[in-house]
Parts: C-alpha cells; sequence; structure tokens
C-alpha cells in the first residue's frame, strides 16, 4: 500500500475578513506568503492553488520558485469564478457576455494545470444558483450549468474537471448543490473527464452521510478528489477535521480505503483566529491517526456485524480501532 499524502488549499494559509472584522483576521498575505507558510507544515507534500494567485502580480515561475524552496506540489488550480464580476452566477449568469467571461477564465486556469502538472481543475461556482422562489427558470439554470461545463472539458479532453458541491453559500440554494444531484448534471455531460470533489463538511451540512456519499460517486467513477474539515451541519464552518464528527469522517476514510481510492487526503479549512501552520499540523496528526487506525481496523469482523446490520457492534470496532490509534 502507498503512503497516504496530504495536501491542503493554499487559502488555508492565507487571512480572512469577515461581515464584522472588515479589516480582516491579520495582516494580509500573498500567494507566495502563504506557500511559505504552507511548507513550515509537516507532511504536506501538495496544496491546491486559486487563480488568479492573490496578494501581487506573480509570474508563474515566481510561484513555481516559491513551491520548489517548500518542496510542494500542485494538486489542483481553483479559478475564481465565485467573486463579485459573477454576482449574479458564472456558468448560469443570465449575461452571455459574463458567462463567456467564466469560460476564459476557467480556460486560463487550465493552461496552469498543464503547467504545474497538476491533477485536475476544481470548478466550484459559487453564485450559480438563487435565493428566492420564482427567480431563476430552473430549467434554462441547469442547461447553462452543464453546457458551461461540459464546452470546457470537450475542449480539454487531457485534463479533469472536478465539481465541488455545496447546498448553499454564497447562494441560498446552488445549482450543485448535492452529491445526487451533481453525478446526474454528470451523466448528462457524458465525459469522463467530469468528476466530483467531495467536500466532507459540505456533503454533511447539506444532510448527507458523506461515506455513503464517496461510495456512490465511486460507483460511477466519478469521485476525483476529495476535502476535509468539520462543522456543526447548519454551515459550511470549515473548521479542524475531526474536531466534531471524528467517527462519521473515519467512517468516510474507510470506504475511500475499501474502494481502493488513493487519492491525497486534502484539508479545506480556515482557520480564522488560529495559527495555520499549527491548525494544519493538528488537522495532519488527527488524519495520520485515523490512517494507522484503518490499518488496525479488524475488516472480517466489521464485515460480519454490517451483514447482520449491527449498530452497536459495527460501532465498538470502528471505535476502537480508531480511538485506539491516537
Amino acid at each position: 500500500m502507498t503512503t497516504q499524502r496530504f495536501g491542503a488549499g493554499i487559502w488555508h494559509f492565507a487571512t480572512y475578513l469577515d461581515r464584522y472584522a472588515t479589516d480582516g483576521y491579520g495582516t494580509p498575505r500573498s500567494v507566495i506568503d502563504a506557500i511559505d507558510l504552507a511548507g513550515q507544515v509537516r507532511d504536506l507534500s501538495v496544496v491546491d492553488i486559486n487563480y488568479p494567485f492573490f496578494g501581487g502580480d506573480f509570474s508563474n515561475a515566481q510561484v513555481k520558485e516559491a513551491l520548489d524552496r517548500n518542496k510542494l506540489g500542485v494538486i489542483g488550480i481553483t479559478p475564481e469564478i465565485y467573486t463579485r464580476e459573477f454576482v449574479k452566477g458564472s456558468f448560469t449568469n443570465p449575461d452571455a457576455g459574463v458567462r463567456r467571461r467564466t469560460h476564459e477564465v476557467v480556460t486560463e486556469a487550465c493552461d496552469q494545470v498543464r503547467y504545474f502538472g497538476a491533477d485536475y481543475v476544481k470548478l466550484w461556482p459559487g453564485q450559480d444558483g438563487w435565493d428566492y422562489p420564482f427567480q431563476v427558470d430552473y430549467g434554462t439554470l441547469w442547461k447553462h450549468s452543464l453546457d458551461g461545463v461540459g464546452q470546457l472539458a470537450s475542449e480539454n479532453p487531457d485534463l479533469k474537471f472536478v465539481i465541488e458541491y455545496k447546498p448553499r453559500e454564497p447562494r441560498v440554494r446552488m445549482s450543485f448543490g448535492s452529491v445526487a444531484r451533481t453525478l446526474l448534471g454528470i451523466e448528462k455531460i457524458g465525459l469522463p473527464n467530469v468528476g466530483i470533489l467531495l467536500d466532507f463538511g459540505h456533503a454533511i451540512m447539506g444532510g448527507e452521510s458523506a461515506a455513503d456519499s464517496a461510495q456512490l460517486a465511486i460507483d460511477y467513477g466519478r469521485l476525483f478528489g476529495m476535502d476535509v474539515n468539520d462543522n456543526y451541519r447548519s454551515w459550511d464552518d470549515d473548521l479542524v477535521a475531526g474536531s466534531l464528527h471524528p467517527i462519521e469522517l473515519f467512517e468516510f476514510f474507510y470506504v475511500l480505503r475499501k474502494n481502493k481510492w488513493e487519492g491525497v487526503w486534502q484539508l479545506d479549512q480556515f482557520p480564522f483566529r488560529e495559527d495555520s501552520v499549527e491548525t494544519a499540523n493538528h488537522a495532519i496528526d488527527f488524519l495520520k491517526a485515523a490512517d494507522k487506525g484503518l490499518e488496525a481496523l479488524d475488516i472480517d469482523a466489521l464485515r460480519e456485524a454490517q451483514s447482520r446490520h449491527d449498530a452497536i457492534g459495527a460501532l465498538k470496532i470502528a471505535q476502537k480501532a480508531l480511538f485506539g490509534a491516537m
């Protein structure tokens, strides 16, 4: 078995603001600053990078130099198709000119994926959706979503595109809002290079079992990536992975391992008030304990308990393996 690899969104090492602390929770950082912080994290091997690069006008070569000196690779490029320019949507914007602009930005991100040798283009169309009844024509909205992604995937058959679904925020209802809806859309697109990036927090926030969602995506051959974090289920809090729902996260990892899914375990956390390096180290320590717990898991006993739908028997086996590894 290969050694488990760990990654993080580069935004984990940025600074943040919200509608209360409008001056931010720290001094502004550039993507170069963030990469240098990411390089201080134990066992971190790859990062997901926003495009355009934040905090300054940096060339690919400058970003690559920072990555190299920190011994980091790039797993994905996330085009920023959710900012003010796309306030009424990116793929689903009612203005055809903005939809063309979305295509241009993602196409530029495709070139970044090739330059950095990344695994995929990550699509998070956060402004695609609606807020009120009667606001949109649902059929038109869905068609624009699928046409936009499908065109990019067909034009770039050498690249993988992953859709990160989420129930809500910033839209009250997001176009790609659940694992089932996203899979339906991907199957309708019908191209082999479009898949899902399953964010654990988005799944549980939407009332899903993340383990079940992962199995469904795997069964359709569409699980291309994953992010981990935690939340209180009512909102996308992006807290430290394993801090609230460790046993559900362990089950999620179990489903991945059971299906021989060997991708990167990636952090998508927002440490507003915490030290970003310390927070990442703490999260990865938990992920490593979970990885160790999977090795200790009594698979035969678990399968036997599951064959009887024995909830308490199965929980005892899982809890013993996870908590015994910590």
